[in-house]
């Protein structure tokens, strides 16, 4: 993509409301759009970057036999009336709205009673478990205060995943897959040196839940971490017995703050049982499916990234979730200059590599570095005066202080994808 036709740009300063890092950082790059509290609209580069987390999160839920498909947004009365959850007094957070021919319908806050209602129609015998449906779907909650940016929202973009098992055993072995399939994508996504899994509590649900808390400062939440475990315990469960059934010393744990960036529950039969969801067995007898449920914010993911990977300059992309892979800048209006640029562009481009080509003219080079600081990609490519005299393009990563001086020849087996 040439950043001439972005119709995004850059700012030097974010807007006086927002106070979250990811917030100010992804706003000035042009990745979102604060369209009122806890409500953003994803830019071209912000959608690129949800577009490749939901695709790492989607090969690992595959990889652990889940199966996608898209609950619907409107939900019925009556499904979340049986178990309960309709009343304002028990759920404070809906989103709730009349249809012009009478009834009222929620928009989702969360799916376990639409998953319960849309599996008793297909489950009846054993044969026909287990199940592990999934989905990528926007989720509303009328929060009374939003903040955090795009880690606590309003309206917000998440994949969820529901287990529906025979037994405690079929059950508890899914979730133990889950679980690493969980540490997956926080590792894919950059962030798994820094990703805990820590107990919580289960609710109603069940003893425990496990959430997945990435360590920084701003975190809102505050865990306790046993370093050589990589074990962590959620403050609202830590206790002497818990720390005693875990098998942890207390003088190993150390407090941090950190952010929920995924959970996992065990949910017994907490909605399969409102729904009637049962299923006979091999010997005929009736027995109700035991449920799980896995959910990871999209847009949390992300602006936790930015949150913990960024620098004094703007975003530091892991590769994985970059909106492109290198940022290649002219400098200069030189036409020697912008004939070599375009024709690494497009070397690049042909060979598969995503590439961000800043063509822009009547800039300086202070601003242009200054932008590719903020924005983040991995690497950035320079074609300049300098760069042609010594036989190519200055090449260097994000992080790096100093590049080095590449042929296009090179610069395409670096990059070119296998």
């Amino acid at each position: 993509m040439k950043q001439s036709q972005l119709f995004t740009k850059t700012r030097k300063e974010a807007p006086a409301d927002e106070t979250s890092k990811n917030a100010e950082l992804l706003t000035r790059g042009g990745f979102i759009h604060k369209e009122m509290a806890g409500v953003y609209s994803f830019l071209p580069l912000g959608l690129r970057v949800i577009n490749k987390v939901e695709n790492i999160i989607r090969e690992e839920m595959d990889k652990i036999g889940g199966t996608e498909m898209r609950t619907s947004v409107l939900q019925n009365k009556e499904v979340w009336e049986k178990s309960g959850r309709w009343d304002d007094e028990v759920v404070d957070n809906w989103f709730k709205t009349k249809l012009k021919n009478g009834g009222d319908v929620g928009l989702s806050f969360t799916n376990e009673e639409a998953y319960s209602n849309i599996l008793k129609q297909y489950v009846s015998s054993y044969k026909d478990l287990p199940i592990y449906p999934y989905d990528f779907k926007s989720i509303f909650r009328n929060e009374t205060r939003s903040k955090s940016g795009i880690m606590r929202g309003r309206e917000f973009y998440w994949k969820a995943l529901y287990s529906f098992s025979k037994n405690e055993e079929e059950h508890n072995a899914f979730y133990e897959k889950a679980k690493v399939a969980y540490q997956n994508i926080f590792k894919r996504a950059g962030i798994g040196h820094l990703t805990y899994v820590t107990f919580a509590s289960g609710g109603t649900f069940s003893k425990f839940s496990h959430e997945f808390q990435t360590i920084t400062s701003v975190g809102e939440d505050t865990v306790y971490l046993d370093e050589a475990s990589n074990v962590a315990i959620n403050e609202e469960v830590y206790n002497d017995e818990v720390i005693a059934e875990l098998k942890l010393k207390k003088e190993n744990l150390i407090e941090k703050k950190a952010i929920e960036v995924g959970n996992i529950f065990s949910l017994g039969t907490k909605f399969s049982a409102p729904f009637d969801l049962k299923y006979k067995d091999e010997n005929g007898e009736e027995k109700l499916v035991i449920m799980g449920s896995y959910g990871i914010g999209l847009g949390r993911l992300m602006g936790t990234v930015v949150e913990v990977l960024s620098d004094d300059k703007g975003i530091v992309w892991p590769e994985s979730i970059a909106p492109f892979t290198i940022h290649l800048l002219a400098l200069g209006d030189d036409e020697v200059v912008m004939k070599e640029a375009n024709k690494v562009y497009e070397s690049l481009s042909q060979a598969g590599v995503e590439v961000l080509f800043d063509d822009r003219s009547g800039m300086s080079a202070g601003e242009k570095f200054s932008d590719a600081d903020l924005l983040g990609m991995p690497y950035r490519a320079v074609v300049s005066p300098r760069s042609i005299k010594e036989g190519g393009i200055e090449l260097k990563k994000r992080t790096e202080e100093k590049g080095k001086i590449v042929s296009v020849d090179e610069l395409l087996t670096l990059f070119k994808p296998i």
